[in-house]
Parts: C-alpha cells; structure tokens; sequence
C-alpha cells in the first residue's frame, strides 16, 4: 500500500479554512471585529510570504477556543463548515481521493490547520487518516496550547514519520499534492510531488523540476 498524502486548504478545498474561520468569528462577533481581522490578515500575508511564525500563529488563533464553553465552539463549527467550507469543497479533489482509493493507496490529509477546524472537513471528504496540529483539550476546555510538533514546513515531515512509525508504512511510492512552497520540504521527500493550483513560488519550483502542476479548480 502507497500512501497518497493531500495538504487541503487551496488543494482539496478553494479556500484557507483557517482564515476564514477566524473572519467566521469577526463575522460572529466572538472576537474583537478590528484587531482580530487585522491581525487574521497579517498572519495570512506571512504565511502567503513565507515568513509565519507558526507559533506565534497559534497562540493566537487557538485563544479564542479558550474563551467558549465546548458546546458553543462545537455549534458555530458546525454552522461555519456547512455554511462556509462545504461550498469550497472541489468536486475534481473528490475525483483524485477516489482515484487513489481505487488504487489501494492509504489517504491522509496532512495540514497546518488545527484539528479542530480540519477534523469535520476530512470527515465530509471521506479521508479517516488526518495530521493536523493537535489543539490541546484539558478537562472540558482548550488550553490555547497546543500538544506535539506543529505539521507546518519541516515539521510535517516530523509528524508524518511519527504517523509512519505507528502505522509501519514508509515513503515508498507516495504522492504529496499541495498549493503552497511552504510544502517545498515535503515535496522534496516524496517520489511523486504534485503541484496543484500553486503558488508563484512553488510553481516556479516545479516547473524547474519537472514536477507536474495540475488544477482540481473547476474552471480549470
């Protein structure tokens, strides 16, 4: 069995899930509307650039989980992802998890979206296998924290060998599809890397490869 690894905000879905989650709260009023916005915009931007600091990052967008008893984060979850992700879900992403599937190959969703957001995205998609950064949950609430290596740049590799190691399967004929040169690290570890709807960046990369660059966007 092959592994057929997806990043899924921009390639599975036409969106950033983790962007528009934190307009969800502006939108909601659960967050201060300017300062959050702002700052939602500007950690986008640098991780458009290259130049996120993930931790940082999460300190602040995981905070407002911290604010709501479970039941009303799991609430407005449920509103967002029906309302504002199912719409973004590619229907061509469909075709290329059920391609891999039919050939054997074990799907996994690998993302630098918290757990909390992408769990109900892979649950609509079909995909059991999911890596994402894993929110911390102590006695009935978030922590703002977060448990174990944030999957983002090299630390998906890092999450992935942990998953590889519990699951004694290995790199061997895998696929990566992903928009984005924050991926590059992990791009380069598989043997098919597969540049979907890219970045200027990781576009430029692949074409220097030889990688090939292809688009689940339904007017492609």
């Amino acid at each position: 069995m092959s592994l057929a690894l997806f990043d899924l905000d921009n390639t599975l879905i036409a969106g950033d899930s983790d962007h528009a989650w934190g307009e969800f709260l502006v939108a909601r009023g659960l967050v201060d509307a300017k300062e959050y916005k702002e700052a939602n915009d500007r950690y986008f931007a640098a991780y458009q650039e290259g130049s996120l600091d993930i931790h940082e990052y999460l300190s602040f967008s995981l905070r407002p989980l911290t604010r709501y008893p479970t039941h009303d984060l799991h609430a407005w979850r449920e509103e967002f992802i029906t309302d504002h992700i199912a719409p973004l879900i590619l229907e061509k992403g469909r075709k290329l998890l059920a391609e891999h599937q039919q050939k054997g190959d074990q799907l996994v969703i690998i993302t630098a979206t918290n757990r909390f957001i992408t769990q109900p995205i892979a649950d609509l998609l079909g995909v059991k296998e999911l890596i994402a950064v894993e929110p911390e949950f102590r006695e009935g609430r978030y922590t703002g924290e977060i448990v174990g290596t944030p999957s983002f740049r090299e630390g998906k590799i890092t999450c992935l060998n942990e998953w590889l190691n519990q699951h004694r399967m290995s790199l061997e004929n895998s696929h990566f599809y992903s928009d984005s040169h924050n991926d590059l690290p992990l791009l380069k570890k598989v043997d098919h890397p597969v540049a979907v709807d890219p970045d200027q960046e990781l576009q430029t990369y692949a074409e220097q490869q030889g990688w090939p660059v292809i688009s689940l966007r339904d007017n492609a």
